[in-house]
């Protein structure tokens, strides 16, 4: 009845002719939820009608030739011939072609099913710590239709655009600022873009940043500060004279956090005044730092506080008045000048008073 070296023939008459039907997939197990309905529209000169998928038969009329449950049949009127395929999957993709017998003369139009799967990263590196200046390699493998664009970017303030436009990221010779979080993003415009995250940690000996001695008179509490970078956080110890100084020592107490010591003494005699030294290590290296607690009268200590608080309440009023920081020196030379201006004036005149006498 039908005739297959007719099924690629284009002709003008009342059959639609769709040249494409698109279908997104949304994720690995489902679809869209309106399934594709390719659709022939007839008139009453058509005495026989059929859907084909290349060359199986899936309806001939009302009766069903194809096993498979997911394709049905919507309409066959006068002038629509349609069917629609649930549940629709990538094997899906391909022609469908509508057949029609009008006055002994079979025609065809043919409808191409394309599939689009959303995008969906199947593989990514898992977290990793390394040891700084060694080399990282980054994998992440996405799949979809169209084949989906993936790139990388390092999640950080100083970070600026892609740091690879691949599925693979090289880094070689890893630096501590190059720690963090790497996304990874998958795209192809079916669906929202999928990412993913990898946390790279880099290790690396302690460096001491600060470590400053401190003045402190006799009798008064002194605390002695060593702060230090390290991954993972390093360990602190304290000596004086090569002799360790353990937590419990009378009169003596000592604070770790991650990245700070504090060496407490609770009450400063003569004998507590001298150098200290701060070690700090973890298992790729230690450092360490001389630190001076020496002594001072209270008026001092008051004193230095004093400068302290000045110097900073200095520093954030500059901060907030930079702006009227000329007008106000200028106002004050002007009042200045003024003012010696007129003690100058009284001495001539005395002077001139004197002379006459």
């Amino acid at each position: 009845v039908f005739r297959s070296t007719e099924s690629l023939r284009t002709w003008k008459s009342e059959i639609a002719n769709v040249l494409r039907l698109q279908f997104c997939k949304t994720s690995d197990a489902e679809f869209q939820k309106v399934p594709p309905r390719p659709k022939c529209t007839i008139d009453n000169r058509v005495t026989r009608v059929a859907w084909l998928n290349r060359s199986t038969i899936l309806y001939a009329g009302n009766d069903k030739w194809c096993l498979d449950p997911r394709v049905v049949l919507l309409s066959n009127t006068q002038t629509q011939y349609s069917i629609e395929i649930q549940n629709v999957d990538v094997y899906d993709e391909g022609p469908y072609t509508c057949s029609v017998q009008t006055d002994n003369h079979p025609k065809t139009s043919r409808v191409h099913l394309i599939v689009q799967v959303s995008p969906k990263i199947v593989e990514i590196s898992s977290d990793i710590s390394i040891n700084e200046g060694n080399n990282v390699s980054l994998t992440c493998i996405a799949t979809g239709r169209p084949e989906p664009t993936v790139t990388w970017r390092h999640i950080s303030p100083k970070a600026v655009g892609f740091v690879s436009e691949d599925e693979y990221l090289e880094i070689q010779g890893i630096t501590r600022e190059q720690s963090g979080d790497y996304e990874c993003s998958a795209s192809n415009d079916v669906a929202a873009p999928v990412v993913r995250r990898v946390k790279v940690t880099v290790n690396y000996p302690p460096y001491i940043s600060e470590a400053k001695g401190t003045g402190v008179p006799v009798g008064q509490t002194g605390t002695l500060q060593c702060e230090a970078s390290a991954v993972p956080s390093a360990e602190f110890q304290w000596y004086k004279d090569d002799k360790r100084l353990v937590e419990g020592k009378k009169g003596v107490k000592v604070e770790n956090r991650p990245f700070l010591s504090k060496l407490i003494f609770l009450n400063v005699s003569e004998h507590d005044y001298g150098n200290y030294t701060c070690v700090a290590s973890n298992k790729l290296g230690h450092t360490n730092a001389s630190i001076t607690l020496f002594g001072e009268t209270e008026a001092q200590a008051g004193q230095r506080k004093r400068e302290g608080r000045v110097e900073e309440g200095g520093r954030r009023e500059g901060q907030r008045g930079r702006g009227r920081e000329s007008g106000v020196v200028r106002q004050g030379w002007v009042r200045r000048a003024k003012k010696e201006e007129g003690g100058g004036e009284r001495e001539r005149e005395r002077e001139r008073e004197t002379a006459h006498v």
